[in-house]
């Protein structure tokens, strides 16, 4: 009797990952030898003072911008040099320091764009969402679970700055990612106010892993669980938000006294 094995597909640890990535621009190394890993679910922030290199990286591992060496995975799969088009297909998804949403269209408009775009209808709905029921269905289930529901008939050009921030992470959202990258969500927020991020932060679903470049300490050591401290184009620690605030290094390039 012939006996039949099954090969089962083991998920992989990491959802992301890198490996010695560089980028150089001629003699100016932008990253050097960057080796990073994100956990299905973890809530990861990136952080070093201006110019360490977080933007950069970013972009590197989005499809932005090409590496000079190294490699970067996707769920177990290189994607090194595939689009970044590619990239959010395969679950990837970012938001911007400076938002760029459609101001004259509503918040629920808006978040059915980037729906439209995942279920193949492409830009056929422009100015027509409202007459596509599974679009009005999802984009209000999405803005329900993230507390903007209220937000959903109005224009963006309406919204405080801090409201348009959060309608920024629903439009990621929307695109169903695996890892959502946040770069300075809390920019240009008053100070005081940041705790609405956080708020919106705390409610995203616990699957989706989440890399953040933020600036506000106060966020990033309230909401991340590690923390990677980048300086001068490459790692220079890893921890937890008690091991990063403990740590002499860190205090002395970035953080300075006032966190210790």
């Amino acid at each position: 009797m012939m006996q039949t094995t099954q090969t089962t597909q083991q998920t992989p640890a990491y959802v992301l990952e890198t490996h010695n990535l560089c980028k150089r621009y001629g003699a100016i190394e932008v990253t050097r030898d960057i080796d990073f890993k994100i956990a299905r679910g973890a809530r990861h922030a990136l952080i070093g003072p201006n110019g360490a290199g977080k933007t950069t990286f970013v972009n590197l591992v989005t499809g932005v911008t090409a590496p000079t060496s190294g490699t970067i995975f996707l769920d177990g799969k290189e994607v090194t040099q595939t689009t970044p088009q590619h990239r959010v297909a395969a679950g990837l998804a970012r938001t911007f320091q400076i938002n760029t949403l459609f101001t004259e269209l509503t918040v629920a408009e808006n978040v059915a764009i980037p729906i439209a775009q995942r279920l193949g209808l492409g830009w056929k709905v422009w100015g027509k969402t409202g007459k596509h029921a599974a679009l009005v269905e999802q984009a209000a289930l999405l803005l329900d679970q993230l507390g903007l529901l209220a937000l959903a008939a109005r224009p963006v050009n309406q919204l405080a700055y801090g409201q348009r921030r959060m309608v920024e992470i629903a439009i990621a959202l929307a695109l169903k990612p695996q890892v959502l990258l946040l770069d300075e969500p809390a920019a240009g927020i008053p100070n005081g106010e940041s705790g609405i991020i956080l708020d919106l932060l705390e409610r995203l679903p616990e699957h989706i892993s989440i890399l953040f470049i933020e600036h506000d300490m106060n966020l990033v050591f309230r909401f991340a669980k590690k923390i990677t401290v980048l300086v001068e184009g490459g790692i220079l620690t890893e921890g937890t938000p008690a091991e990063i605030r403990a740590d002499d290094r860190v205090r002395n390039v970035y953080l300075g006294r006032r966190h210790a």
